[in-house]
């Protein structure tokens, strides 16, 4: 089984072409092997991307939770100056309501009598 015991199958290995295509095997490994590398560097650079547009999208909701906080702010800003600009609208018609239909006028401050009661 050795070749040197049958010296005949080394002549029909050659003759056959089998020792080329053990040669020409070697050849599209060491493409694999290119390819191989290849593949690796484009999916590292591609996990990379990944990693880098999740980064960024971490960074957007963050800004986009403090931009939220601060639109509440102003909406809750918003409602108590409403509020006090109501307050104050309120007041200015119950005036000219009591002045202009009712004929009010306001009280003079040395008209005023102050009434003081005695402590129990």
């Amino acid at each position: 089984m050795s070749a040197v015991a049958h010296p005949e199958r080394i002549g029909r290995r050659v003759a056959s072409g089998r020792g080329r295509r053990t040669a020409e095997r070697s050849r599209p490994r060491a493409r694999l092997l290119g390819g191989g590398v290849v593949w690796i560097v484009v999916l590292a650079a591609l996990l990379a991307g990944v990693v880098a547009v999740n980064v960024a999208v971490l960074r957007l909701n963050l800004e986009l939770d403090g931009v939220s906080r601060e639109r509440s702010q102003l909406k809750a800003d918003l409602a108590s100056v409403r509020a006090e600009l109501s307050k104050v609208a309120a007041t200015a018609q119950i005036e000219r309501t009591a002045t202009e239909e009712l004929g009010l006028v306001a009280a003079d401050p040395d008209d005023m009598v102050y009434v003081t009661l005695p402590p129990r």
